[in-house]
């Protein structure tokens, strides 16, 4: 039966259309070091969301997930995952969500392939990184947490990297979520550009989640991360993560000495000092 809520259209953003019978089928993709948040966030509010019909409400979303084999893959805090397919025998997604991960080759070659198909591939936090490896994001926009923008501008110069924003929709078929809670807030999205705004709030209701972030596409509920990190030596120039004034890592451009969180962070920053370096 046709979902009675399935014609009002997102507001703001282009609908998505539900199959006019059943569950959309969502593919969350998994890997060693995939954050929990990343994936169960989504997860939590595709499960929650139910769907009037003129008899009932029935559940909006059919939700698994997949990684290159079925061996159990152990996530962010120890947990341990057991994926329910493979790349080669998943059923087709019209959903398809990339949490921060490893990731490897054989993931971003089926991404290629199952996001043709699908009505949206969305990544979450630093899964931003895989999926702009797919090519996909080339030309576009794109969001990732706020202490990956450095590193993600430098690595992805092809894409046009937004900062501050809780997520970012490029075009009708892709999407980036900002750091870790930021997807909770794309997926509400998603549920209201399939299911309309009634929909997505009673869900939202459900998960006594109050957040409203996934109402806003401007980029205003998460313009506290906006701003480019300060390079006072006391935060690395490159990601912004807090250092101490004795770091060991550190490198001097223009007099004046910066300090680093990391390898990556320093050599990121020597190859291109005045990328992240103010000459005012």
């Amino acid at each position: 039966m046709r979902h009675a809520l399935a014609g009002q259209a997102a507001t703001g953003g282009k609908k998505l259309t539900p199959p006019p019978n059943g569950r959309i089928p969502a593919a969350f993709l998994i890997s060693e070091g995939a954050v929990v948040i990343d994936y169960s966030g989504p997860w939590e509010v595709f499960q929650d969301t139910t769907v009037p019909t003129a008899a009932d409400s029935v559940p909006g979303f059919e939700l698994y997930t997949v990684a290159e084999s079925t061996q159990p893959v152990t996530v962010s805090g120890g947990m341990k995952v057991i994926p329910n397919y493979t790349f080669e025998n998943v059923p087709a997604p019209k959903v398809i969500v990339i949490p921060a991960q490893q990731g490897n080759d054989a993931m971003l070659d089926w991404i290629r392939k199952a996001a043709g198909p699908a009505d949206l591939t969305m990544s979450v936090c630093t899964g931003a990184f895989l999926l702009a490896k797919t090519g996909l994001l080339a030309g576009k926009a794109a969001t990732t947490h706020h202490g990956s923008y450095g590193n993600f501008a430098m690595t992805f110069r092809d894409i046009q990297l937004k900062r501050g924003f809780r997520f970012v929709e490029a075009g009708n078929h892709l999407a980036t979520a900002g750091g870790l809670t930021s997807g909770i807030d794309l997926a509400l999205r998603v549920v209201e550009r399939y299911y309309g705004r009634f929909v997505a709030e009673r869900t939202a209701f459900y998960m006594e989640y109050q957040g409203t972030g996934w109402m806003d596409s401007t980029g205003a509920s998460n313009a506290v991360y906006a701003a480019k990190p300060k390079s006072d030596g006391l935060s690395d120039p490159v990601c912004g993560m807090p250092v101490s004034a004795g770091a060991a890592l550190k490198s001097t451009y223009k007099g004046t000495t910066y300090r680093f969180c990391s390898e990556g962070c320093k050599n990121q920053f020597e190859r291109s000092p005045a990328d992240y370096v103010s000459d005012k």
